[in-house]
């Protein structure tokens, strides 16, 4: 069974729009997952946006990899390398922790991830 940075079990970051490496809803990874689709974000106009600049287009839908496009409010399993480029640019998004797999904390300090968490449920 898949943890959280909280140590509970991992919960369901989308299922519309349909996200994760295994497009299961779950931030889940492996070994295969080389861009680490592990953190949970909501996103917002800047977020979207700043990403298109670095080169990660998540607005454009991509209908022949199943992607139908990202809108600010849709939640979406992204890329640790690339939320991380983000925060150091100082362009954040809300966090959904219970949906963020265990193994962004490698990499991103838990007091960090709580200043973006959104408290939800």
């Amino acid at each position: 069974m898949a943890i959280n940075v909280l140590g509970t079990p991992l919960e369901l970051c989308s299922d519309e729009p349909l996200t994760g490496f295994f497009r299961d809803g779950c931030c889940n990874t492996c070994a295969d997952d080389v861009g680490l689709h592990t953190i949970c974000v909501e996103m917002t106009e800047e977020f979207l946006l700043f990403q298109r600049e670095l080169g990660n287009d998540l607005i454009t839908p991509q209908i022949d990899f199943g992607f139908p496009g990202l809108l600010p409010g849709d939640r979406w399993c992204v890329c640790l390398p690339r939320w991380i480029e983000s925060f150091d640019a100082g362009v954040t998004a809300p966090l959904c922790l219970r949906a963020t797999h265990q193994s962004v904390l490698e990499d991103v300090s838990l007091d960090i991830l709580e200043r973006y968490a959104i408290h939800d449920g």
